[in-house]
């Protein structure tokens, strides 16, 4: 007898032994239905994010503000793969930490806003800063407010000025040297309301790719071509949709996502949002 009936043999010595018909079938991944996790339901193509989680059945919402509610198990996909989604675990006993990596306070009630605020340029860098910072801003009384754009930060000054009681810090896409971006913060801070705001930033185009490529499972954020809008040359990179605006905010979701902690974001936007944080909760403030 010859070697192919020793223990090398790959179709085992019992075909009858128990397991034998799931032995080589692939495992489902089991994933915690958490908020804001975007899945699809494989019966119907419906695809959303989790906004409420019960004992036995997940809430999503689609891209158009749509609710349906469906039991836990499986069923799902994420980017293709069949999960099943479970309940989340309870966090362990003992100090909380916040997705920032701070230590949550006892008492997580929120303070009264503060008169400073941090400025953001779009409602996606609004929604992340929320969303790894949410806790720490509640707790400090400090409002995320955004301008769809640098360029509307002149008007927000003259009409709402700044003052050593009332600080602005404001966080800015593609903020290098020689950028547009670059040269209007730097007017505004030779301006009359230089003194009471501090404009940082981060070097990417978008924020988006403030999320790291480990936490989006890729190697390197994909090159959009000149002249291609970046959010659309994203997704069709990925292969999402991109038609509409619709279309665009899905995939933020599907980004968003893949946020859980700071540990998922560069270091260039976690310092930059710090900054700004101890900026407007400064005594003077």
């Amino acid at each position: 007898m010859d070697d192919r009936y020793g223990a090398g043999d790959r179709y085992g010595t019992d075909v009858l032994a128990p397991g034998w018909r799931t032995r080589h079938a692939k495992q489902i991944a089991r994933v915690e239905a958490t908020k804001d996790l975007v899945v699809e339901v494989a019966d119907d193509g419906f695809c959303g994010a989790v906004t409420a989680i019960t004992a036995a059945t997940v809430e999503l919402e689609d891209g158009r503000g749509r609710r349906r509610l469906f039991p836990l198990g499986g069923g799902f996909l994420i980017d293709g793969e069949p999960v099943t989604l479970v309940v989340p675990q309870r966090a362990a006993s003992g100090p909380r930490r916040t997705a920032s990596g701070s230590f949550a306070a006892a008492d997580s009630r929120a303070r009264v806003a503060r008169a400073s605020r941090i400025l953001v340029e779009g409602r996606h860098d609004a929604e992340l800063v929320e969303k790894v910072w949410g806790d720490d801003l509640r707790a400090e009384g400090v409002v995320v407010e955004y301008l769809q754009g640098i360029d509307l930060l002149p008007e927000l000054l003259e009409a709402e000025p700044p003052s050593a009681q009332r600080r602005y810090g404001v966080l800015v896409d593609h903020l290098v040297p020689g950028s547009k971006e670059s040269r209007i913060a730097q007017q505004i801070e030779r301006g009359p309301h230089g003194a009471h705001l501090r404009i940082v930033g981060h070097p990417w185009i978008d924020v988006w790719q403030c999320v790291t490529p480990k936490a989006m499972g890729i190697s390197r954020w994909p090159e959009v071509p000149r002249g291609t809008e970046f959010k659309v040359g994203v997704c069709r990179a990925f292969g999402w949709p991109a038609e509409d605006q619709t279309d665009i905010a899905h995939a933020w979701q599907r980004i968003l996502s893949r946020v859980r902690t700071y540990r998922d974001l560069e270091p260039a936007l976690l310092g930059r949002v710090e900054e700004l944080i101890d900026f407007t909760t400064s005594p003077a403030a």
